[in-house]
């Protein structure tokens, strides 16, 4: 027994699915986690706190509040409805924000840790040769904070690829639409598909163990350099 053809469209869904929130969360959790490691705010604590939820959170208490949210009465879903783009629960779309929420404290707190360690002592010396501050962001702080970008792209697209409460909440199962790897999983399991439920799985695990290790790797070779 192999992979079956709808075992690789979920598999390429998920690859899809895990690109895009990974891109889209560096994007929008770079300046999130600058200004935790920056501010002095009393909102940092409260922003923090929000940004860490998904880690405490069961994901069925997420997809279900992104369900009403997103749903034909929920405040987003009239928005969108008012578009004409009808609701974005079960679409793709709605899997990426349901995922950008679920996986954001996997890229937000590394980066907020790399950015922290930098100092600041390098943007001083910045500010003193009179750098702009997309300057001191790009010359500075984005070369010195490059190995937490490598652990938040890693952590985020992994944390992504094996998503299940979420995704099954807000995307239900439909096949080449919304249907990721551990929801083709579960449904193999549920069909009591045990072989094709091995081969699936087993490709999870092996990438799983290829994914901590080169992150394990990764740190180890920087702290031999260090």
């Amino acid at each position: 027994m192999s992979l079956t053809s709808a075992d690789f469209a979920a598999i390429w869904l998920t690859l899809k699915l895990a690109s895009l929130t990974t891109a889209i969360l560096l994007v929008i959790g770079t300046p999130i986690a600058l200004w935790l490691s920056r501010s002095r705010s009393w909102l940092r604590g409260p922003i923090g706190a929000i940004v860490a939820l998904p880690l405490v959170l069961p994901p069925t208490v997420i997809g279900f509040y992104l369900l009403l949210v997103m749903g034909p009465n929920g405040f987003l879903g009239h928005f969108t409805q008012w578009l004409g783009l009808g609701t974005l629960t079960f679409s793709f779309t709605g899997l990426v924000i349901g995922s950008v929420l679920y996986s954001m404290p996997f890229v937000v707190q590394p980066l907020q840790n790399a950015f922290s360690a930098i100092g600041t002592r390098p943007l001083e010396v910045a500010a003193t040769l009179r750098a702009n501050p997309w300057d001191t962001f790009f010359s500075v702080i984005l070369p010195l904070a490059r190995p937490g970008f490598v652990t938040a792209a890693i952590l985020g697209f992994a944390h992504t690829v094996g998503e299940f409460g979420v995704v099954l909440m807000i995307g239900g199962n439909i096949p080449d639409k919304t249907r990721v790897v551990s929801v083709q999983i579960y449904d193999h399991v549920e069909a009591m598909e045990y072989s094709q439920a091995h081969w699936l799985a087993g490709a999870m695990l092996v990438f799983s163990f290829l994914v901590l290790l080169a992150l394990y790797s990764s740190r180890k070779s920087r702290a031999g350099w260090s």
